[in-house]
């Protein structure tokens, strides 16, 4: 059967077409990196890190508490009677002695001049006693009974003027008169108070500590103390309470801190910072630290293979130039820069900071 000539040149066309594709393709792919090249390069994330060596640095601990007066008593009646007298006003500050309350005398400067007027008929007879014994016409058993009689007298005489003086309430230590709770025209009971007195100087910073951290504590040691109202005070633990609190199993310290002119208010909340030793520690920028997927909070740096890894960190100091941290390895590549964009387990490129002279490319 004899082809066309039509069908033999419509033939040839189709095959110059399709070699055509063929040696156009090859060339398109040889000019062109493969895709997944191109992509696996790209997603390689970029980080600046930091190499950082472990020093000596004090260790320090951090209490809350609060400021309580050094001594707080309630001032009570010694003895029954009408208010008539409060000169002290609330808030000032008295000296030992002040009188805070006074109560009507009534009756009590009668008696007292009873007992000195007995005390008087009780000293001339027991002179007139002793005269006689002397001269022979009394017995020194009788002298001995004028003498005790006497002796009485002067006891009655002591105890009016106890009664009398027990109208006046005086302050029994130097401090401030924080409230007047019996005002004039109350009758007060023995034991009933008048007015609450409070001793500022020193002032006590109370904190509790835990089983752990009892032990590195002791009385002198000097604390640093931030109070809510804004002062920062210094002091030095007068008091470590022996037995541990059944419920919480903390142990009660009390802190004392001068107070002389009365600018620190008890009552106020406080933080405490104690120094607990020295250890081994890095210094880091506040701004490394991150948190996991976890939610927990750490820092990321990078292994030998250059990959990336997530630690918690203990803090046990804060400065100007960073924070002091317990928990990381010695040295540390630490990552200062994208550890916000990378995972733990990821593999980076690394970008040492300016001041890392001595490394080229993450090696020393």
């Amino acid at each position: 059967m004899k082809i066309k000539r039509s069908y033999l040149i419509a033939l040839g066309l189709l095959l110059l077409i399709a070699l055509w594709f063929v040696i156009g393709g090859r060339k398109k792919a040889n000019s062109n990196p493969a895709p997944n090249s191109v992509n696996t390069e790209q997603a390689v994330p970029t980080v600046e890190i930091k190499r950082i060596h472990a020093e000596r640095h004090e260790s320090y601990m951090e209490l809350y508490g609060r400021t309580e007066p050094d001594r707080e008593v309630s001032v009570k009646a010694e003895t029954a009677g009408l208010v008539v007298s409060t000169p002290v006003r609330e808030g000032t500050f008295i000296e030992r002695g002040t009188l805070i309350c006074a109560q009507d005398v009534d009756a009590r400067r009668a008696v007292l001049d009873q007992a000195n007027a007995q005390l008087r008929s009780r000293e001339l007879e027991f002179e007139a006693a002793e005269r006689l014994v002397e001269k022979g016409f009394r017995s020194s058993t009788q002298a001995a009974g004028a003498l005790a009689l006497l002796d009485g007298a002067k006891a009655q005489v002591k105890q009016a003027e106890i009664e009398l003086g027990n109208v006046k309430m005086r302050a029994p230590f130097s401090g401030i008169f924080e409230q007047q709770i019996a005002e004039i025209g109350d009758y007060l009971a023995p034991g009933q108070p008048c007015g609450l007195l409070v001793d500022l100087d020193p002032m006590v910073i109370t904190g509790e500590v835990t089983e752990t951290q009892i032990s590195l504590l002791g009385v002198g040691k000097k604390a640093t103390i931030k109070l809510a109202t804004g002062e920062t005070v210094s002091g030095e633990i007068r008091f470590i309470e022996t037995r541990a609190n059944p419920a919480t199993r903390t142990f009660r310290i009390e802190i004392a801190t001068p107070n002389k002119d009365g600018k620190l208010k008890a009552g106020v909340t406080a933080t405490i910072k104690l120094s607990a030793g020295q250890t081994n520690a890095h210094l880091i920028p506040a701004s490394v630290l991150t948190l996991d997927d976890g939610g927990d909070m750490g820092v990321r740096y990078l292994d030998f293979g250059k990959k990336v890894r997530f630690t918690t960190v203990t803090t046990i100091d804060e400065t100007p130039d960073g924070i002091w941290v317990t928990g990381l390895p010695d040295p540390v590549d630490l990552i200062i820069r994208g550890q916000d964009y990378v995972s733990e387990g990821v593999e980076v490129k690394t970008q040492f900071d300016n001041e890392n002279k001595d490394f080229i490319n993450g090696t020393d």
